[in-house]
């Protein structure tokens, strides 16, 4: 047993191997413009689709996370009203279980011990490899490195159960276009505000992170509405990256009963109207909401109205950034993507991928060391298995 055990470390141990990077330090958002992730809706009256990225299956072979096949799952979420449903196993890409057309590869990776998991949108193939230890910055950033390579963008998932989740550390990552936001029923999302704040733009998805769509509690608890044509790769890449969609949270009325729940889901309150006049920020609901609120840099709350259906806020030039949310009787919460401030003349979006060098130095000791002990516990292996031989 103890030689498993050693054996084991060792090879957390070499998966944990990485560069070691020098990050920049946190440059919050500035510049003469305000950026509208809202900018290319349609028309003033949407019509949304309701969609779920992050959600779990049966699959073939023995690593099951969801006792439902493809088409089980997406018809559970399409009976809550759902247009548009992905599905994004650990590790694998999954089939459109009935619409080649609706095709979207995207997996979640990650099997490590941390649950520092992250959803990959457009790759051809799956990225297996992993730090099962990933304690450090660097092994995170290593991370969303080498994923990028291959794919079109990232979502950095359920951050608020990810071990080792610090404002230091999402003052310092880069290189995802996604926060996803996990808490349930709350503004509780303090990690978005720390990379925000830091000058790292990414906007926002809600999603159940479905495993057991037989539970009232775990299906249709967050989803998110896009202004989006069809449920095609193409149309969502688009979207996904512009910024065209807003995401909710949802409670659970009545635990245990569908028949409550999928009535509620019948009768969801939505955006009627967001975007952006010269400085002012507006948004209008379709019923009124017990509050509206305007989160800014260091999670602070900017502007407050309450029993309304609306908000407008002039966004100063001294402030880097504002997002909505607006949280109604029945507890279902609205969250807007982030308006911020930059330069049109220089830049698309807020968003770039701030500099890390590699430190060469604490590289070359960092992995010398990990080599190292790796070494010795290889030698005490070895000198458990020889004594055992010695005994027979």
């Amino acid at each position: 047993m103890g030689v498993i055990v050693l054996a084991a470390v060792i090879f957390i141990l070499i998966t944990d191997l990485c560069p070691i990077y020098d990050f920049a330090e946190p440059k919050p958002f500035s510049g003469p413009d305000i950026f509208n992730p809202y900018r290319h809706l349609s028309s003033d009256s949407v019509e949304w689709k309701r969609a779920c990225f992050h959600t779990h299956t049966k699959v073939d072979g023995i690593l099951n996370e969801c006792e439902m096949w493809p088409q089980e799952t997406y018809d559970s979420l399409a009976s809550y009203g759902y247009d548009i449903v992905t599905f994004s196993n650990h590790n694998q890409l999954t089939t459109h279980p009935f619409d080649p057309s609706l095709q979207v590869n995207v997996y979640e990776h990650g099997y490590n011990i941390f649950k520092y998991h992250k959803l990959v949108f457009g790759a051809d193939n799956v990225i297996h490899f992993d730090h099962m230890l990933p304690f450090l910055e660097s092994h995170k950033q290593c991370e969303l490195d080498y994923l990028g390579m291959s794919s079109d963008f990232i979502q950095m998932n359920h951050p608020g159960r990810t071990v080792g989740t610090t404002r230091e550390l999402f003052s310092h990552l880069t290189g995802y276009r996604i926060m996803e936001l996990d808490n349930r029923l709350s503004d509780e999302q303090p990690y978005w505000d720390w990379a925000l704040s830091a000058g790292h733009y990414s906007f926002c998805l809600a999603n159940d992170d479905l495993h057991h769509p037989e539970r009232t509690y775990c299906i249709a608890i967050r989803c998110n509405y896009l202004d989006v044509p069809s449920g095609s790769y193409a149309d969502l890449k688009r979207v996904l990256l512009e910024g065209g969609y807003y995401s909710m949270h949802l409670p659970d009325p009545k635990r245990g009963d569908f028949a409550v729940k999928h009535e509620m889901n019948r009768h969801l309150p939505s955006l009627t109207s967001i975007g952006l006049r010269d400085s002012t920020i507006y948004i209008t609901t379709s019923e009124p909401a017990d509050s509206i609120f305007v989160t800014g840099s260091d999670h602070r709350q900017l502007a407050y109205t309450t029993h309304c259906d609306s908000l407008e806020y002039i966004l100063p030039a001294n402030e880097p950034y504002a997002r909505i949310t607006a949280v109604f009787p029945n507890g279902v919460t609205i969250f807007t993507n982030p308006f911020a401030h930059y330069d049109a003349s220089t830049q698309s979006t807020p968003y770039v991928e701030t500099e890390h060098s590699v430190n060469v130095f604490l590289t070359i000791v960092y992995n010398t060391l990990i080599l190292a002990i790796c070494v010795a516990l290889g030698r005490l292996i070895r000198r458990i298995c020889h004594r055992r031989k010695r005994r027979i």
